[in-house]
């Protein structure tokens, strides 16, 4: 079962490419060519001073796959909310949670035209599962919850994703209620999933970034402590390590040099 995407003629309608875009400028960090100008200078400041930014994006990838790998194969989840999906690259979710368990059913959202446009290479699926694309903010859990249920059965386990997009919530109480919806909705066995920016690396290359980036004219967005991260996660069990720089959750044979994304995985009891 695939969804069809919105129209995509009026995602073109809204797409500003005279102001870099995070999935854009995050795609041209993995060597992708679905950017513009603007990206792509971003992207060379930014660099000129954080030349880590492209691990911490490719990192972050990595850990996409280890964190996909490990909920599809060894704890047997076969749903997926992958909300703040970004531009499709290699090892989607769906690709890597289907090559385990081909009944997977996943569910992605973004509201950038860009990704709008490039979704149909993310509804490809096995005949056993399932993926659907959701045109919706992360500001809406309510509108992402209803659509995804037409797609995710909520009375069983789910893995909610939520890498690199809750910085992007930058008011603190706005982005911990957007996180206790999501995971109020779904049962237990259930798990969350963030990675998320921090100055706990490069702190000087960070915060000069982040004074960049929303002096641009782009989205605002946030870093935010360890501390402050592990608060989206009250309630649940944090699977081992606990809290890490992407690079450093659970290796298994990738580079571990720390990056300034931190993540986390937990299961609702």
């Amino acid at each position: 079962m695939n969804e069809t995407p919105t129209d995509a003629s009026d995602a073109l309608s809204r797409l500003d490419t005279s102001v870099a875009h995070s999935a854009r400028l995050w795609n041209y960090l993995l060597g992708g060519k679905d950017n513009f100008a603007a990206d792509r200078e971003a992207g060379e400041q930014f660099l000129a001073f954080m030349p880590e930014l492209v691990q911490s994006a490719r990192y972050n990838r990595e850990f996409l796959g280890r964190v996909v790998r490990h909920l599809a194969g060894d704890v047997g989840i076969g749903q997926f909310l992958d909300v703040g999906t970004g531009l499709p690259t290699a090892d989607n979710t769906h690709e890597v949670a289907q090559r385990t368990r081909p009944d997977a059913r996943i569910v992605y959202v973004d509201n950038d035209p860009m990704v709008l446009v490039h979704a149909r290479a993310l509804l490809t699926s096995t005949p056993e599962g399932a993926t659907a694309y959701i045109d919706a903010d992360i500001r809406d859990p309510e509108k992402i919850l209803a659509a995804a249920q037409e797609t995710l059965d909520f009375t069983k386990p789910v893995a909610i994703m939520l890498l690199g997009i809750v910085n992007f919530v930058v008011d603190d109480d706005a982005a911990t209620s957007i996180v206790r919806t999501l995971v109020k909705a779904v049962p237990s066995g259930s798990h969350l999933v963030i990675s998320h920016p921090t100055v706990e690396v490069h702190r000087e290359a960070v915060e000069r970034a982040l004074a960049m980036w929303n002096e641009s004219g782009s989205a605002p967005m946030c870093v935010r402590t360890p501390q402050q991260i592990a608060e989206y996660f009250d309630g649940l069990e944090i699977l081992e390590p606990g809290l890490a720089t992407v690079s450093q959750w659970r290796p298994d044979g990738n580079d571990t040099t720390p990056v300034t994304e931190w993540c986390g995985v937990a299961r609702k009891p």
